[in-house]
């Protein structure tokens, strides 16, 4: 176990920790949470011997092989595969006691090192380490690309990846989900659920923590808290504790009452119903947290929409892509046909590289569509977050030279003065405003970032990425002001916490295409994991193919018999996948028939509906008999044959 007594740690004139004391389990799943600039990375060097105490002793077990995710850069012309295989440190030191053997012709030793490199799992270390990269996002045709051709991104998920390859008796992540989208995101946290070994990690996600820590460690005025439970246990926990502060605590209620307002005013329209219903739900767990969030000392919100164009844009036959610098067009998402309505909430979800920043791009008027046209609504006003915040940011100005060129620009005009004074509201107090943006932290950027969308005041949200850098307390105050928001919503995100708050419905980015996902978060994770086994399978039954035979026959008739057993179930999932297709169809219109039905039920039972209506009516009932008849048959055959095929 991890043993923290009595330590004080120190980094320049700050105390990281003072007289601080925990005992962390072996195979424990702990999440170390607390304010940005409290310690938490500092604390992990020093479970790395990086740092050492001013006072006090740190004990790990002697034995224990640690493992983290390094935060350089790699330069090397290695293969993907061939930089993530050297992780596995078990693996790398039976391949050096096999090749010191081997130089000193020890047959005995020879015999060792084969029996370690066996233990090791050497037979199957590079399906592993392809398995690994599969699940984080890389193509295939990607695993055996040299390491320096991949861009920033995609390197910092090649170190994650051969951290994971280490097979670690301690594991240490600092913000593993930075780089990752929501595809990689689920995955990642599939396979931290199965990992057997004592975890500690840093994150701002909170569906993350939850889904795979049961310990939560709190740093706070340099002193460790550990709480049983997960990330909102801890909260509930911590709201306890909080409850004290009364003075907070009213100011929260304002908040709530703002909501409860909304909810009042709206909850009867059904064009606002979708949004009421969202607020109702911030309401819930405002009230129950708020003395946690009042903990926070930053929270903005955005000024209600001058108008509400209907509709917001109108896209038809619209595909977004690149031109190359040859002239050629890069289409990347095709056909799109769509409508952006006031008040939609929408999450646009999808793999890496399938289109949504180029998307999002494209009705942020930041690159022209490659074909089809975009309607934009009389008077849309759109603000606009980048995933890259130095696409809409000027390194060489600071926060307030931003905002006097924005006032300029957009209304309303303010002075100076007051333009400070509303940076201040976003933490950029005093001399902080004239400091270049080049030199900010992506925290700070993501906030100067919110504070220009709010002066805009826009009727159109595009945000692509907004949580990227910002720490908890930020990200509840982003929710909040989303969800008090009257105007319009599109969200890329790997925040799932923030798309369930937020977003009322789903668009899938996929395949070329752009399409309502008819299902929620929870559907959208159990399909991406799916996807994942069967892919890391198949590559595992290759390998298995490729890999010289093993001394016994049997060993072979087995990844014979797995091989087409995976075989089989691949043809099977194939055949059935336009059989779902098909009955979601089905089920949609079925619904709508259903629906329309039940109207003209209603309808007629009006005693006042004229007669030549009534019999309108009678007549598009028995249409709808049926059709509903014929529809509910259809369901019944597409759902015995998926089950056949799923049985068999």
């Amino acid at each position: 176990m991890i043993v923290l007594k009595n330590v004080t740690l120190r980094r320049g004139p700050k105390v990281v920790l003072e007289q601080a004391s925990v005992t962390l389990h072996a195979g424990e799943k702990v999440s170390l949470v607390g304010r940005n600039g409290a310690g938490k990375s500092s604390l992990f060097a020093l479970l790395t011997d990086r740092l050492h105490a001013d006072a006090g002793d740190v004990s790990l077990p002697a034995r224990w092989r640690l493992a983290e995710v390094a935060q350089s850069m790699p330069e090397t012309e290695q293969s993907a595969t061939d930089f993530v295989l050297e992780g596995d440190t078990r693996l790398t030191e039976a391949q050096q006691q096999l090749a010191r053997a081997e130089a000193g012709d020890d047959g005995h030793a020879i015999a060792e090192a084969h029996a370690a490199l066996a233990e090791a799992g050497a037979f199957d270390a590079r399906a592993r380490a392809q398995a690994l990269l599969l699940g984080l996002g890389f193509k295939v045709n990607q695993l055996a690309s040299p390491v320096n051709s991949f861009s920033g991104g995609w390197r910092m998920r090649l170190q994650l990846a051969r951290a994971l390859m280490c097979p670690a008796d301690l594991l240490l992540l600092d913000e593993p989900t930075n780089h990752l989208d929501l595809d990689a995101l689920v995955w990642l946290e599939n396979w931290l659920q199965r990992y057997e070994g004592t975890l500690l990690v840093i994150s701002h996600d909170r569906e993350f923590l939850d889904a795979i820590t049961r310990v939560t460690l709190h740093l706070e005025d340099a002193q460790l808290t550990r709480y049983s439970g997960n990330y909102t246990a801890f909260e509930a926990m911590w709201a306890e504790r909080l409850v004290q502060q009364q003075a907070a605590y009213e100011r929260q209620q304002d908040r709530v009452a703002h909501l409860q307002r909304f909810i009042d005013r709206f909850k009867a329209k059904a064009t606002k119903a979708k949004q009421a219903q969202s607020r109702v739900k911030a309401l819930e767990r405002m009230e129950k947290l708020a003395p946690v969030l009042t903990a926070s000392d930053f929270a903005f919100e955005f000024r209600p929409p001058e108008s509400l164009p209907n509709p917001m844009l109108a896209m038809r036959d619209v595909v977004c892509g690149y031109r190359a610098a040859d002239g050629r067009e890069l289409p990347i998402v095709s056909g799109i046909n769509r409508s952006v309505l006031p008040g939609q909430r929408i999450g646009i979800l999808g793999a890496n590289g399938q289109g949504k920043s180029t998307l999002v791009k494209t009705l942020a008027r930041m690159q022209p569509a490659l074909g089809g046209t975009v309607t934009e609504g009389k008077g849309l006003a759109i603000g606009y977050f980048a995933q890259q915040e130095m696409d809409v940011l000027r390194p060489d100005e600071g926060p307030l030279a931003h905002m006097v060129r924005l006032a300029k620009e957009v209304s309303p005009q303010a002075r100076e003065q007051d333009l400070r004074t509303f940076l201040g509201s976003f933490r950029f107090p005093a001399d902080m405003v004239y400091q270049e943006v080049g030199s900010l932290s992506g925290g700070e950027k993501a906030r100067l970032v919110l504070a220009m969308l709010v002066w805009q005041r826009p009727n159109l949200l595009l945000l692509d990425e907004p949580t990227n850098h910002l720490d908890l307390n930020t990200r509840e105050a982003l929710s909040m002001a989303l969800n008090e928001y009257e105007g319009t919503v599109m969200l890329v995100s790997h925040d799932r916490a923030l798309l369930r708050e937020v977003c009322d419905e789903f668009w899938l980015v996929s395949g070329g295409r752009l399409e309502p996902f008819d299902g929620d978060l929870d559907d959208y994770q159990r399909w991406l994991l799916d996807n994942a086994r069967e892919q890391a399978l198949a590559l595992r039954e290759q390998s298995a193919a490729e890999t010289p035979a093993a001394p016994a026959a049997a060993g072979g008739n087995r990844r014979d018999e797995r091989k087409a057993a995976a075989q089989a179930r691949q043809k099977l999932a194939e055949q059935a996948k336009p059989l779902k297709v098909e009955l979601a169809a089905v089920e949609k219109r079925l619904a709508q028939a259903t629906e329309e039905r039940d109207g003209l039920f209603a309808a007629l039972a009006d005693p006042g509906l004229p007669a030549a209506r009534q019999a309108e009516h009678g007549k598009r009932l028995k249409q709808l008999a049926t059709q509903i008849d014929e529809l509910e048959a259809r369901w019944l055959e597409l759902g015995e044959a998926i089950e056949s095929l799923t049985q068999g």
